[in-house]
């Protein structure tokens, strides 16, 4: 006889009740309804399917967007005896086949596959020979056109529909409005599905927006008070290693993560933060999901993201254990002009398209009507400087023309060769002197790219091959004799990249097909940055009342914890006393600038301020020469 889904729960998760809305999406799973489910980063969205799949006699397939997700949820089951097997990209035919033998005969519950799996026609034949008792669809936002994350190869989810029609699905998101919840519905096919939205608020969570020109000292500041642990967002790979390196040196204790380093040195810093033995990790975006760390006190955005939805999602990995938590924003206005130049000024429109899709046939000599299936080897840079094309919109464009399937490029075309110095300086001094013939191009590379010497710093070798009157070749080889003789550390991706053309060759017509979406994908883009940005410039509105009305909730009272409400004076009374008490007393000691106030007191900081502008007022205080704050 099966186990209940509370036996379930409790038997593989600890746990004797549910939370929120999970029993009532088991309940209807388990009746065999399709199911949109709405909820919060932290929100337990795994358990909604996992318990219904272990109930079931059969197996779970689970589409999930990231190799890293999968994973971590594969993992987690096999930890609890649960058996799972994760299909990503990068297995062998033969390997693919044997795991798919595996999951038909083997007794296997979850099968996690990426969207791009899904296209495989090997894999759909098999899934359909398989005893399915459920689909999940994870962060299910990527399918719609109005998600934040929409991957063209989730449309191939519907798919499943069609090949396993008696399966129920469930899709789930923890940020979702109202447009992506109704392409979600339609796309995949739901039947009558229930759809349970659970409140987005996350009432221990205070929102607050700084405004810093010295935006490192603000960081500083705030990772100095943690007492538990700390994810700091940015968005590139050497910025998060700089950070992280300044926090060490300002006395938190941090360390870095991005897709840039090895899968053992992730398991290493992961398991040293998640065991608190460093406190701050400063991380690119992935990192974070299907990761359960219910201490993390501190959510920082360095950078300002490129939508709310982004936002939310990230600063929702805060106080998952229901403490009091912060989710900070650092800014300033430089960061705002160069967010625009970053996120909007690098889409291709169609005329650009058109642009790159008729050069790329010319370069091969594709006549009108013909070129399907043929396949090409592609110097990038060389195309790009061929036809005096914007390299950073190129490769946009050809990401583009990829998800829109008329061409295919090989994984390797998002990866950059990068180099560090590990040499002194010294002896890269008496290496030049014995190594005339490589002197010009590695200078050149020095001259070129600051803080070479203590990062992994990404290289143009086609800028520096011009720069120092060489070629590409030339400038491989002298980067290659300089690892052999262990000046560098040198990861080489050359700019060589497979492409093939998937359509015949019909110029503007092939174009023309898909050209209304991108069009409406960039006027998306557009509008998901003007929310973000103003989210940050409102300074009426309480931060969570904003964020819950942009996902069509609606909050009657602020959260009397954000930047805004306490600006406002909605702060407790009683704190307000007391923090005008310690001020004083700290002031009978000596004069101080607001920054050293903010630094002694462990109060908010806008309800320190808030204090300081009503003592003033008041006449208590006053500013001397110096700008520090003394006694009237």
């Amino acid at each position: 006889m099966s186990k209940s889904p509370k036996e379930i729960l409790e038997q593989y998760w600890g746990f004797s009740e549910f939370r929120g809305s999970q029993e009532k999406i088991i309940s209807a799973i388990l009746q065999e309804q399709d199911v949109l489910a709405l909820l919060p980063t932290g929100g337990g969205k795994s358990v909604c399917f996992q318990v219904p799949a272990m109930v079931k006699d059969g197996i779970c397939i689970v589409i999930s967007p990231l190799i890293a997700l999968i994973q971590n949820q594969v993992d987690a089951l096999k930890e609890k005896g649960i058996k799972a097997i994760a299909l990503t990209g990068g297995i062998p035919f033969d390997e693919v086949n044997n795991l798919l033998d595996n999951c038909m005969f083997g007794g296997y519950k979850f099968l996690y596959l990426s969207p791009e799996r899904l296209q495989q026609d090997i894999v759909q034949e098999r899934i359909q020979k398989m005893n399915v008792n459920l689909i999940a669809i994870d962060e299910a936002h990527c399918i719609s056109h109005w998600g934040h994350d929409f991957r063209p190869a989730y449309l191939e989810c519907s798919k499943l529909r069609g090949i396993l029609p008696d399966a129920p699905m469930i899709a789930l998101t923890a940020t979702a409005t109202k447009q992506v919840s109704t392409d979600i519905i339609d796309d995949l096919k739901f039947i009558e599905p229930l759809v349970v939205k659970d409140s987005f608020s996350r009432e221990n969570i205070a929102f607050k927006i700084f405004r810093e020109e010295d935006k490192r000292y603000r960081l500083k500041l705030l990772c100095s008070k943690l007492s538990k642990s700390a994810i700091v967002y940015v968005r590139t790979r050497r910025l998060a290693q700089e950070v992280a390196q300044y926090l060490n040196v300002n006395g938190s204790s941090a360390t870095h993560f991005h897709g840039g380093i090895s899968k053992q040195e992730k398991e290493k810093k992961l398991n040293q933060w998640l065991k608190n033995e460093i406190k701050v990790m400063v991380a690119t975006n992935a990192f974070g999901m299907g990761i359960d760390k219910p201490d993390v006190e501190l959510v920082v955005h360095y950078q300002i993201p490129d939508s709310i939805e982004n936002y939310f999602q990230e600063a929702g990995r805060a106080g998952r254990d229901g403490n009091a938590a912060q989710a900070v924003l650092i800014t300033n206005k430089t960061d705002e002009e160069l967010v625009k130049k970053q996120f909007l000024s690098v889409l291709p429109d169609t005329a650009f398209l058109k642009l790159v899709y008729n050069k790329l046939n010319n370069y091969f000599q594709i006549a009108y009507g013909e070129g399907k299936d043929e396949k090409f080897q592609l110097n990038f840079n060389e195309f790009c400087s061929t036809y005096s094309l914007n390299v950073l919109l190129a490769y946009n464009a050809m990401q583009i023309l990829d998800q829109n399937s008329v061409i295919a490029l090989n994984e390797s075309f998002s990866k950059k060769s990068t180099v560090q110095f590990i040499a002194s300086k010294d002896g890269l001094f008496d290496y030049f002197e014995k190594n005339q013939n490589i002197v010009s191009i590695a200078q050149t590379i020095l001259r070129t790219y600051g803080g070479i010497f203590d990062f992994d710093t990404k290289i143009n070798v086609q800028m520096i091959s011009k720069k120092a009157n060489s070629t590409e070749s030339r400038v491989n080889k002298v980067l290659e004799q300089l690892r052999n003789d262990e000046l560098i550390n040198y990861t080489a991706q050359h700019s060589d990249l497979d492409i093939t053309f998937l359509v015949p060759r019909e110029d503007d017509i092939t174009i023309n097909v898909f050209a209304s979406k991108v069009k409406e994908r960039h006027r998306i883009k557009e509008d998901n940055l003007d929310h973000m940005l103003a989210y940050i410039n409102n300074v009426k509105l309480c931060r969570s009342r904003q964020l819950l009305g942009y996902f069509g909730e609606t909050a009657e009272v602020g959260c009397g914890i954000c930047d805004i409400c306490i600006n406002d004076g909605d702060s407790n009374e009683t704190v307000l006393t007391s923090i005008s008490e310690d001020l004083l007393l700290l002031l009978k000691e000596s004069p101080m600038t607001s920054r050293i106030l903010i630094e002694k007191l462990s109060y908010e900081e806008g309800a320190i301020l808030h204090v300081i502008q009503q003592l003033l007022e008041d006449n208590l205080i006053r500013i001397n020469t110096k700008n520090q704050y003394k006694l009237e």
